[in-house]
């Protein structure tokens, strides 16, 4: 005979689930607030603005130049490319490589994601795991393996127990990250509420990423717009109009 299903308290949804999910959710949104604050508002440099434009504009003209005429699209060339007057020959940048261990103010940004993110997640996270210590909240609607059962039964020790039954503490880690549609709804997509999405970027180290070498931008797209040629895409437009009207006459 097979072990008898468990039945929960339906008091557990009302004082267990939901309170556990306005808590992360609402931590949620005093982190994105926080985090703002303490970031203040980063007014973006015009000089580095107006390369990433020229770079841009350099590349619109290598992927769309063939709908200009032959001399518009050499003019435009001819002001990135020149070998005297170009702007990618002879515009230079002065690169400052930033040192994350050594720099104040990278070192005082990782503290305040330290003091929004990590903390905030350690306490909420303890509190949760000694509020509701020893309830299981819900079960997922499929099967699991015993490898599951330490990542959904955090703080119950039971080996008899299912492995689709999910803990207190763990339904509130599934909440920190499966919340995150909710703070992209309301807070838009580049905001400070998605957990998930900060821990990403610490772990692959995008927040110690050094700023790109301008210099070397500007010539590897010297380069690919000194081997793009031109072929005038609508050479023969006139033509292709003319059979096009002729060919939709004949049909009527």
């Amino acid at each position: 005979m097979g072990s008898p299903e468990l039945l929960l308290d339906s008091s557990i949804r009302l004082w267990v689930v939901l309170p556990i999910v306005f808590i992360t959710f609402l931590t949620g949104l005093l982190r994105h607030h926080v985090t703002r604050l303490l970031q203040g508002e980063k007014r973006p440099e015009l000089e580095a603005l107006s390369d990433s434009q020229v770079l841009i504009r350099s590349r619109i003209l290598r992927e769309n130049g063939k709908y200009i005429p032959r001399q518009s699209f050499l003019m435009r060339k001819s002001y990135f490319n020149d070998n005297e007057t170009g702007f990618f020959k002879k515009t230079k940048r002065k690169v400052i490589q930033r040192n994350p261990m050594t720099d104040p103010t990278m070192m005082t940004d990782m503290m305040k994601g330290n003091l929004t993110n990590v903390l905030p997640m350690i306490l909420i996270g303890g509190w949760i795991n000694w509020a509701f210590s020893g309830f299981l909240t819900t079960k997922v609607p499929f099967p699991l393996t015993l490898r599951f059962k330490p990542m959904l039964q955090r703080g119950i020790e039971l080996e008899s127990l299912d492995a689709s039954w999910v803990s207190s503490a763990s339904w509130y880690f599934l909440n920190v990250f499966g919340l995150r549609s909710m703070y992209t709804l309301l807070l838009g997509q580049d905001n400070a509420a998605d957990q998930s999405r900060i821990m990403q970027d610490q772990m692959t180290g995008a927040a110690l990423s050094v700023p790109p070498d301008t210099n070397k931008a500007f010539k590897a797209e010297w380069e690919a717009m000194e081997i793009t040629e031109h072929h005038w895409a609508l050479e023969t437009i006139e033509e292709d109009l003319i059979s096009q009207d002729l060919a939709l006459a004949s049909e009527q």
